[in-house]
């Protein structure tokens, strides 16, 4: 999608992505070790009745699923930031996550041959539940950008 195409309102959604057990442990072993991320046992008598993911977990699956529809390729040029990142429901494993995502905004760039352009991501599970929110700001090449150099 080059900056042209950002409509506002213009949505994309996402391939699904099952979430396993295996994974969650191997995410937080390495980036949030906390044993409600870790331990099937303690996290069994924890506040979420099981083991759950990691928010961070699930916020860089859904930017994986996100760049899984193409919708970027070639035409990013960087993220600039996130903002409104809300976690609403625990992932847990067997948890098979899908994203919408909507262009909410958009300007112009101030280098020429791109625009900015504010995604508005919804991440749902398999019974549909909204289990994390937010809102990633990128650059997109706009169709003239070879020209501008």
């Amino acid at each position: 999608m080059y900056f042209e195409e950002a409509e506002l309102g213009r949505r994309f959604r996402t391939p699904g992505r099952t979430v396993t057990e295996a994974e969650i442990v191997a995410f937080a072993g390495s980036y949030d070790a906390q044993s409600l991320h870790l331990d099937a046992d303690w996290a069994a008598m924890g506040p979420f009745g099981g083991l759950i993911a990691s928010g961070f977990h699930t916020l860089c699956l859904a930017w994986s699923l996100w760049l899984r529809t193409g919708a970027l390729e070639g035409t990013s040029r960087g993220g600039i930031g996130m903002d409104e990142v809300r976690w609403t429901k625990p992932v847990r494993p067997g948890d098979t996550l899908t994203s919408e995502v909507e262009v909410v905004d958009r300007s112009a760039a101030a280098k020429r041959g791109r625009g900015r352009v504010v995604l508005q991501h919804t991440v749902r599970n398999q019974h549909g539940e909204v289990v994390l929110t937010f809102r990633a700001l990128a650059l997109i090449a706009s169709r003239g950008e070879a020209d501008h150099g």
